[in-house]
């Protein structure tokens, strides 16, 4: 199956939600999938699983309100996120089903750098030696998916410890670049589309 591949840099996380439910609102049977690959200006996202922040800014981080699953986190440079705007429905793919399938996605990925990963079922998400290194949210909406993962790669760690990362009060975050110096997003980017397009069975029609 056809999937498009959109590289869209270092982005506004408020402007690419927005993106986001457009492309959904206006897509149809015949629309073709597509996955965003960006990293994000400083942000903490809550989702809709998370109490409300009667505050804007968190240490002078902006704080916005998502209509994803899950709880609150921290996006920032050096961070990969990937957006997986699929047809759920027309792939024949159930929910549990894809989050399944993006955990092994994100563990492959790490083994291919010599890194050993698990999957922890109390806690979705991929660890590495007991700290957090891929986070996930999804929401689905006409069968369709929206938002996706956020994979650590070479970031700045600190604006974690200033919330329960995923809700969880003991989360401790690690990243790529401690079991990895010489990674870059690049790599990572490469790597991921590769794993993806295995294991969802999509060939890649631009980049």
């Amino acid at each position: 199956m056809k999937i498009i591949i959109r590289d869209l840099g270092l982005c506004d996380w408020s402007n690419i939600e927005k993106k986001m439910h457009k492309f959904t609102k206006k897509r149809d049977r015949k629309t073709i999938d597509e996955l965003w690959l960006v990293e994000h200006y400083p942000v903490f996202t809550y989702g809709i699983s998370e109490k409300k922040y009667n505050t804007s800014y968190i240490n002078e981080i902006p704080v916005f309100q998502s209509i994803r699953g899950g709880k609150i986190t921290y996006h920032g440079p050096g961070q990969l996120t990937v957006y997986l705007l699929i047809n759920l429905q027309r792939k024949k793919i159930k929910f549990y089903k894809l989050v399944q399938k993006i955990e092994v996605v994100i563990v492959k990925l790490l083994k291919d750098l010599q890194i050993s990963s698990y999957i922890d079922k109390k806690w979705p998400g991929v660890y590495v030696k007991k700290k957090k290194i891929c986070s996930l949210g999804f929401r689905i909406i006409k069968g369709c998916s929206l938002h996706g993962l956020s994979l650590n790669v070479n970031m700045n760690l600190t604006p974690f410890k200033y919330i329960n990362p995923c809700g969880n009060k003991k989360m401790s975050m690690t990243q790529i670049k401690e079991f990895n110096k010489n990674i870059s997003i690049k790599i990572i980017k490469d790597l991921f589309i590769k794993n993806f397009c295995i294991f969802f069975d999509y060939f890649v029609i631009n980049n």
